[in-house]
């Protein structure tokens, strides 16, 4: 990390114990029961992980689910525990933590994505297109893309493997990974927060169309709500005054890193091609658009 670009492409904590290094994310062990989650600038397209960092990317999606876990404390315990990032790692180590981390507890995580959707629009509308129904729950005929659905839906997935790509499921699949009961908790609260959520949203000139929620278990068998929340890396944020339904509006997301690697002549698969330099500003700046919109 160089103090000139302000990004962090890749962490290197060497007084705690490595974990895992994921898309985005990279996890380290704090002593037996908690975790520090990295929030890296990396970024990842059609399931690669791009070669360019974009600038203050972990800082803003670290800012944004410490705001939304703090606005959505009453609905759903979270994995937080109040503890700084900072005072776990040596002195030299905190430039690479500041504002883009969280300390959490251990959880045992679902196996499943808690997938809401409030519009058909994505994997959903494919689906809809296809069978009238989004992962086996049928809807009504004649719906556009984009359009609001009559009533928030919860379409759960699969967590696929790295490279891969995440499965819908039905409901009657995530009660058999997770059991019944849970299942249908996730489904209750994933719902409310959605809803809640997207009703704020909505008064701060944003729609949520559709988001993932993750969930954990801790030893008592306790729902938690983890990993981030309601960030453009997990849901799907648009500007109100661009939404018209029969064609999908802009993102406040990586979109326009998609477009521009739809032009390029690339297979989709690593290596990925450099970013220019205007692609990297401009996506930077959708971020923090989104995050000042939510907050102010």
């Amino acid at each position: 990390m160089t103090a000139a670009s302000a990004t962090l492409f890749e962490s290197s904590i060497k007084s705690l114990k490595f974990l895992h290094r994921g898309k985005v994310r990279d996890l380290y062990a704090v002593g037996e029961d908690r975790l520090l989650v990295i929030q890296t600038d990396r970024l990842s397209a059609f399931d690669v992980v791009l070669p360019d960092p974009i600038p203050d990317k972990g800082r803003v999606l670290t800012e944004m689910s410490l705001w939304w876990f703090g606005k959505l404390g009453g609905v759903m315990p979270n994995h937080l525990t109040g503890v700084a990032p900072e005072t776990v790692v040596a002195p030299g180590e905190r430039d690479q933590v500041a504002g883009r981390a969280m300390v959490v507890r251990k959880l045992a995580p679902l196996l499943i994505e808690a997938v809401v959707r409030g519009y058909i629009i994505g994997s959903g509308w494919k689906d809809y297109q296809k069978t009238g129904a989004v992962c086996g729950i049928r809807l009504p005929a004649g719906l556009r893309e984009a359009e609001k659905l009559p009533e928030v839906i919860f379409t759960p997935a699969t967590k696929a493997p790295a490279g891969s790509h995440d499965e819908n499921i039905s409901f009657e699949q995530a009660a058999r990974i997770v059991g019944a009961g849970l299942a249908e908790k996730v489904r209750a609260v994933s719902i409310r927060l959605y809803s809640e959520a997207a009703d704020y949203a909505r008064t701060r000139g944003i729609i949520i169309a559709d988001t993932k929620f993750e969930f954990g278990v801790d030893r008592d068998g306790g729902l938690v709500l983890i990993d981030e929340i309601l960030t453009p890396d997990s849901s799907r944020f648009w500007p109100v005054s661009e939404y018209r339904v029969g064609t999908s509006p802009p993102s406040f997301d990586k979109q326009i890193v998609r477009d521009w690697l739809e032009t390029q002549p690339w297979n989709k698969k690593a290596p990925a091609p450099r970013l220019p330099a205007d692609v990297l500003r401009r996506t930077s700046e959708k971020y923090q658009e989104v995050l000042a919109l939510l907050t102010a």
